[in-house]
């Protein structure tokens, strides 16, 4: 109780871990179960993958001619964009609860199929409202996929693997944005915006009945795991639930200021992540005068970045078993790195260019040791829910960033007020996130 009442006191340590109960010492990662990795790691990656190659590559089409086609101004352009995070807000929180109370597997393999569906129907749209609806309802269908697969990867993985584990996860994010920024141009070059929608919409209807057969929601349910190693980490899991502090309900873990905190903390962070994911096409394209195959490769250098940065980091943060230390400077970095990208401007273009990728890889690097906090912070009875806020808070921050970041470019023909905006934000939430209290 006495760490429930520091909590409430906004005094919790979120880089100190509770101890284990005396008689079960946490093994190494690589001698608990191994195969948990090579099973479960990449089927929850490809799903993530797919995930977010169905939110992201609206970016693409914006830049390849959208707005001409249906009469699209720059104003509502940047609205569309930004209407799939205003779905994905609201329905955040029940798919986290359902997820956590009945199963992850069904929840998905039903998201998996509808959103393949929304993201085909984008493809064959002909009027705006036709557009913004499809857009509201892929936020809707999308948005229990990122707190389902964290509370999957806490079912299976230690507080010694869990950084890594969501790295993994969150890698699908830059991963996939290298690949698609280089296939969608292609595909926008052979065909068009229509014809991507349509091939990069397809496979996530053929995976859903991949992930049905194959994924499981806790060891305890898969044949491929000993009686023995089954027994060994429900034991380590189970004990590691029971060091943390007794919350009764979800009202109760919502208002404590350690999740407050991090709701805001992400929600700033996402503003400047999501504006940059969304119209980095845009700004290299308005930067230099170059063809869109060519956006389409250098939109990928930054996402290279980041995936390298992401590995290191996670694998620090679970070496030293602290979070907070590998949040707050890296997006300390992004935002300087935002702001002298902006200042220096497209005269400077390559140096400019180099600036913007490390601001991209430094929002990216810190996404695994601050999902890691969430499970070590709360009970198993409520850190779903909370899950679910903080990433609809970073929803909602994706929201604002991808619709005022597309608006200033518009307004001004210019990246320069989109730049200045995703700094302040950045810069805020590592000082938020540097401020909370934590132990020496």
């Amino acid at each position: 109780m006495a760490d429930f009442k520091e909590a409430m006191l906004g005094g919790i340590d979120i880089d100190r871990n509770p101890p284990l109960a005396s008689n079960v010492r946490t093994p190494r990662s690589e001698s608990l179960a191994p195969k948990r990795w090579l099973y479960l790691i990449p089927l929850i990656f490809i799903t993530y993958s797919l995930a977010y190659l169905d939110r992201a590559n609206y970016g693409f089409a914006s830049a390849a001619g959208i707005e001409q086609d249906l009469g699209i101004t720059h104003g509502m352009s940047s609205l569309i964009g930004s209407l799939f995070f205003f779905g994905y807000f609201f329905f955040q929180v029940p798919g986290a609860i359902y997820a956590q109370k009945y199963s992850v597997r069904k929840l998905l393999f039903w998201s998996l199929i509808l959103w393949g569906l929304c993201a085909v129907a984008t493809g064959l749209v002909t009027s705006i409202p036709m557009l913004m609806v499809i857009r509201v309802l892929l936020g809707i269908v999308e948005a229990s996929v990122m707190p389902a697969m964290l509370i999957l990867i806490s079912n299976w993985f230690t507080r010694q693997e869990r950084s890594r584990a969501n790295t993994f996860l969150l890698l699908g994010n830059p991963i996939t944005v290298l690949w698609m920024s280089v296939v969608s141009g292609y595909l926008i070059d052979a065909w068009g915006w229509r014809e991507m929608f349509v091939i990069e919409g397809a496979p996530a209807i053929l995976w859903a009945f991949i992930w049905w057969r194959q994924v499981r929601d806790r060891p305890t349910q898969v044949d491929w795991l000993t009686d023995q190693e089954k027994a060994r980490l429900t034991g380590i899991l189970e004990n590691e639930r029971k060091s943390m502090p007794v919350i009764r309900n979800y009202r109760q873990a919502f208002m404590t200021p350690v999740v407050i905190r991090l709701c805001l903390v992400h929600a700033l962070w996402s503003v400047g992540m999501y504006g940059f994911i969304m119209w980095l096409p845009s700004i290299i394209k308005q930067a230099a005068a170059i063809d869109i195959v060519t956006v389409g490769w250098l939109s990928a250098v930054p996402y290279m970045v980041a995936v390298m940065t992401m590995l290191a980091v996670s694998w620090a943060s679970d070496r030293s078993q602290r979070r907070k230390i590998f949040v707050w400077p890296l997006l300390g970095i992004g935002a300087l790195a935002f702001l002298l990208s902006y200042l220096l401007g497209a005269d400077h273009f390559w140096m400019s260019f180099i600036l913007l990728s490390v601001a991209g890889a430094a929002m990216y690097a810190p996404y695994g040791p601050f999902f890691a906090l969430i499970p070590e912070i709360l009970p198993a009875n409520v850190f779903g829910g909370a899950m679910g806020l903080i990433n609809a808070c970073g929803a909602l921050g994706a929201f604002l960033g991808s619709w005022i970041v597309g608006y200033l470019i518009g307004l001004t023909g210019n990246p320069g007020a989109a730049y200045i905006f995703m700094t302040v934000c950045v810069l805020s939430s590592a000082v938020l996130m540097a401020i909370v209290k934590v132990r020496s």
